[in-house]
């Protein structure tokens, strides 16, 4: 079947068909593959028809060969340069944490007579 063929292989070959699931590519008269949704490009593929259409001529790589199932299984984003990250923005520097000698979590009734005291001392400023 495949004996012009082999794994890592990267080859030209014409887009047959068109499944959710993936693409079927002919490698030559007898034998055709399959590029697998995932194997298109890089990144998420949503709908494989908004990168390939029928007759479109690919270059693909093969990734296996199944003598026994009489599959192949192809890659053409095996055959693109990866997209370079962008570096990160980087990340937010975390909030300052107030002394929890003054806040934090105190009960009500510990922070109660504070909130007294604080009331008291305000009352005071307004009233002189």
């Amino acid at each position: 079947m495949t004996d012009k063929f082999e794994t890592g292989q990267v080859i030209e070959g014409k887009v047959t068909g068109i499944q959710p699931y993936g693409a079927f590519v002919s490698l030559n008269d007898e034998i055709q593959g399959l590029v697998h949704i995932s194997e298109v490009t890089h990144g998420y593929v949503k709908d494989i028809n908004d990168h390939l259409t029928v007759g479109d001529e690919v270059k693909v790589k093969i990734l296996n060969i199944d003598e026994e199932k009489n599959k192949v299984s192809l890659s053409i984003r095996a055959t693109e340069e990866a997209p370079k990250k962008s570096p990160k923005a980087p990340k937010a520097q975390p909030a300052k944490q107030q002394d929890n000698s003054t806040t934090g979590f105190n009960t009500l009734k510990d922070k109660l007579e504070e909130w007294i005291e604080q009331s008291e001392d305000r009352e005071g400023t307004f009233k002189n």
